[in-house]
Order: structure tokens, then sequence, then C-alpha cells
């Protein structure tokens, strides 16, 4: 082939290749999920009138829908047993205990949160073991400070080493005014988080560990003769509430971390600092019937389907299927959804070998300017590596682009 010819067939190749190859491809997202009904003017947040600091967030994107002092590193009471569960959650997930385990309740464990404390217990029996599965339970339903202890040195040996995983895993979930010296959430110096810290908190429990969370809907539970109801109100008063927690003591007052589904939308709701058991219940509902009503839920993408199609250098195939790995749901100011802009970054050269699941790009969401979500795209196909001469064809096609 003399160099007239190469050069001919090069230009052709690289312009399809070039006409093929998108630098910043705009998906269409799926058809709105209701009836837009216009946008309509958002009044302000109910705020509660006694509070510390407050948050409602997005569980979908974590979107901060509204707050106030989000950040002030406050006490957070036992909801700090959200983060209890968390690391036993994942110390079940890599198979280091298991549901059946016995669990302890030390003497030390019932002399610092057993019923003399006049603290939450959860009436295990001193020097009696009990299935770890049913020791969370109490720690969960019953807000047990004895069982919270008995777990983490079972755990790790003491509540002191535990405090230790809990910061670990804070630091991981991006828990940046955090930080953990007990399992219990009883006050102690140090001992401390925000409003948007724990509401991330709550929303890395759902997903990362959505069996844990299950049992902080459970409205009662019982040991030996002592039977204990879950202290969130809004179980009993609001269908769509599944959790997740709630706390007190003098110096923290009245806290509650809740969480409410409704149809493809969740909203999670913490309020610190609050007056009394009912008045903390009274403001979260407000506070998520607020988000429920002036904020809509759409799902942009799905799994299994295609967004777009890339070339693929090097590759056996020479194009690949891009897609989600995950739904993506989105919290919209209700009537907003068509002024949504979506863009994917997808590097321009993407070369086999491509496995299926691999992360390729993201797609990122804004709404007037400002990015409300983002998530990975991924491939929806193995791409084999290319045989030896299509590899140098395509190595030779690279080289003449970029002279």
């Amino acid at each position: 082939m003399n160099k007239l010819v190469l050069t001919a067939a090069l230009t052709l190749t690289l312009g399809i290749a070039q006409a093929q190859q998108t630098a910043a491809p705009v998906p269409t997202p799926a058809a709105p999920s209701a009836v837009a009904t216009g946008a309509l003017p958002i009044p302000p947040a109910p705020a509660p009138k006694v509070s510390k600091a407050w948050i409602l967030l997005d569980y979908a994107t974590g979107q901060v829908l509204a707050g106030e002092n989000i950040d002030a590193q406050l006490e957070p009471a036992s909801i700090t047993k959200v983060m209890t569960s968390y690391v036993i959650a994942s110390e079940l997930a890599k198979g280091k205990l298991k549901a059946t385990d016995p669990v302890m309740m030390t003497e030390n464990a019932w002399k610092s949160g057993g019923a003399g404390t006049d603290g939450s217990y959860s009436g295990f029996e001193v020097n009696k073991t009990a299935p770890l599965e049913q020791m969370e339970k109490g720690m969960v339903v019953q807000s047990g400070n004895d069982a919270a202890i008995a777990l983490a040195e079972h755990v790790a040996g003491s509540e002191q080493a535990f405090a230790q995983l809990m910061n670990a895993h804070a630091q991981r979930i991006g828990m940046k005014n955090t930080h953990f010296e007990n399992a219990t959430g009883l006050s102690a110096p140090g001992h401390i988080s925000s409003a948007h810290d724990l509401a991330l908190l709550g929303r890395a429990l759902i997903h990362d560990y959505p069996e844990a969370y299950s049992y902080n809907k459970i409205k009662e539970f019982t040991v030996g003769p002592i039977t204990q109801p879950n202290r969130n109100l809004l179980l009993w008063r609001d269908a769509s509430v599944d959790g997740i927690k709630t706390g007190h003591h003098s110096a923290a007052g009245y806290c509650l971390m809740a969480s409410a589904m409704r149809g493809d939308q969740r909203l999670i709701s913490v309020i610190l600092g609050d007056s009394s058991e009912v008045q903390r219940a009274v403001d979260s509902q407000a506070l998520l019937n607020w988000g429920f009503r002036f904020f809509e839920a759409h799902k942009l993408y799905e799994p299994g389907k295609v967004i777009t199609t890339q070339k693929v250098w090097k590759g056996a195939t020479d194009t690949v299927q891009i897609g989600v790995a995950e739904p993506m749901v989105i919290s919209v100011p209700r009537g907003r959804y068509e002024s949504l802009k979506p863009v994917m970054d997808i590097p321009q050269m993407l070369e086999g070998p491509i496995k299926k699941g691999q992360v390729l790009g993201k797609v990122k969401v804004t709404l007037d300017g400002k990015q409300v979500a983002e998530a990975p795209l991924v491939a929806m196909q193995d791409v084999e590596r290319a045989g030896f001469f299509k590899r140098l064809w395509h190595s030779l096609l690279l080289w003449w682009k970029s002279v």
C-alpha cells in the first residue's frame, strides 16, 4: 500500500471513528414518572422551634432539601447506636460474625448500661449469653445501652476498641464532624456528631445493610418477662415510616432520625435537641410531609437499559453498550423535571478489553446550573481484547490521530 492510499484510508477511518465518538453525549432521561403539575412555589420548611439542629435529606441523591445548623457538632445521644449497628452489619458481611453467635452480657455491660443506670436497657441477664441477632434487636428496638456495650465487647474486645472501628467507618462514609467515644451515645467528652453526618449515616445503613436497617421498624421487643416498645412514635403514626432511631439524655435533649418511603421516594430527617419525645415526632412528621409534598422523585435511568453506545479501540468488537448499575432516582421540586440537564462524562478513548460492570464514566444531572445528582456509568457487556493485527492497526490509527 503506497503512502497516498494509506493516508486516504487513515483519513476515512479516522473520520468514521470521530463521527462515532461523542466527547460529551447527552443522555435522554426516562419519561416523567408522574404527570408534571407545573412548578409550585415552595414555602419554607417547617423548622422545629426548639431544636439545636435539623436536616431533611433526599436518600437517592444525598441532597440537603432543608436544614439549620446541619454541621454543628452536638451530642447524638442514642442515635449513636445506628453506627453500632453499621459496624456489626459490616462484620457480619465479612463473615467475621454470625447472627447465631452467643454474646455475653458481661458485668461491665450490665453495670454500665443495665437497669441500674437510669438509662435505656434491654433486660438480658448478666453473665448469660444471647444470640447476636437477639442482642442487636434489644439494642435497636429497646435502645438498650447494656446490649450495645455487650455487642461492642463481643466484636472488638472492649468498647474503646469498638469505638475505633466506629470512627474508621465514619471517616469512610464522609462524616466530617463526628467522633465516637462509645457504642451507646451516653454523654462523654468528645463524643459528637452533626445532623448532616447522622443523615449520611442513616443513608449508608439503608443502602449498605438493608437487613440491619429493617430491625428499626420493629415496634416492640421482648426479653424474658419484659416487653418494651420502640420509642419512635412515628412507627405508629405513619405507615411510610420504617425507621430509624431515637435518642435522649439531659445534655443532648430529645433527638430523632426518621426515614420514610413513599413510592420511589425516600427521605431522611434528623432533629437534635428537641423539647420532648412527642415534639420530636411532631416536628419530624412535619418535615417529612413537607418534603414529600414539595419534592417529587423521578427514576431517570434503570439498570439493563442502554443509555449510550460508544466506540472501543483495540477491542474484539468495535462498540460497547453503557448504562447504570443501579436505578438512578432523583428528587426535584415539583414541576421542575423538564428543567433537569443530564450530561455524560466518558473518556474519548475507550480501549479493550472491557469487563461487564466496569465503570467507564459518569452521568451528571444539573438543575439551574447546580449539580443535583451523579451516578457511575458501566459497561453492559464484555469486550474482549482484539487480535494482534487489529490492535496493531488501531495503534497506527491512534498514532496518526495524535500527530
